[in-house]
């Protein structure tokens, strides 16, 4: 199963992509935490380019595409989330392998609310699929927490594994369908 990792931060340091990053580490066997690269790369969202998108672009769509879930961790930026993430957004509303995608919201700050709340509403209304188990508040900002310290410190480390368990689980329960059978919206 493929997991695509998406960070709205660009830092270096960031305390959402190291959350991300700590995921791909804790992943459990037979899933697989793909890292999505080239947000920095997206030209700001113009409607009149999407009949003909830029490569970074092209590239970003086939990464979500061929994704069976998101997970998605992203900062907040004066009470909303960032300027990356809506951008990236943005480039998905009109690409149809997106919708209904099962998406996981990890937030690594419990201060970060109004972003939480804004990027759960963005994605409702482009028909994602938030899987609530598998979408968790961590208090990582202000605990001086690598990657490396989110991987080795039991509490953190163990609820990151049952959101990533959480998320596979809700992927293959859309696959068998209410009746065993491949649901309607398959990935």
């Amino acid at each position: 199963m493929r997991l695509l990792a998406v960070s709205g931060s660009l830092r270096a340091v960031s305390v959402n992509s190291a959350l991300l990053r700590a995921a791909a580490r804790l992943a459990p066997p037979g899933i697989e935490v793909l890292w999505c690269s080239g947000l920095g790369e997206l030209p700001l969202f113009n409607p009149d380019l999407e009949g003909d998108p830029s490569a970074a672009v092209q590239q970003f769509r086939a990464q979500v595409a061929q994704a069976d879930a998101l997970l998605i961790a992203s900062p907040e930026y004066a009470h909303g989330m960032t300027g990356t993430i809506k951008n990236a957004l943005d480039w998905l509303v009109s690409f149809e392998p997106f919708a209904y995608k099962q998406v996981a919201v990890l937030n690594a700050s419990p201060r970060a609310h109004h972003a939480d709340a804004a990027l759960r509403e963005v994605l409702t209304t482009m028909a994602a699929e938030i899987v609530e188990p598998a979408s968790i508040t961590l208090p990582l900002v202000g605990a001086r927490l690598d990657e490396d310290g989110m991987v080795t410190t039991p509490a953190v480390a163990t609820a990151i594994q049952t959101a990533l368990q959480a998320l596979a689980d809700a992927v293959v329960a859309r696959r068998a369908g209410p009746t065993g059978m491949l649901a309607a919206h398959p990935l």
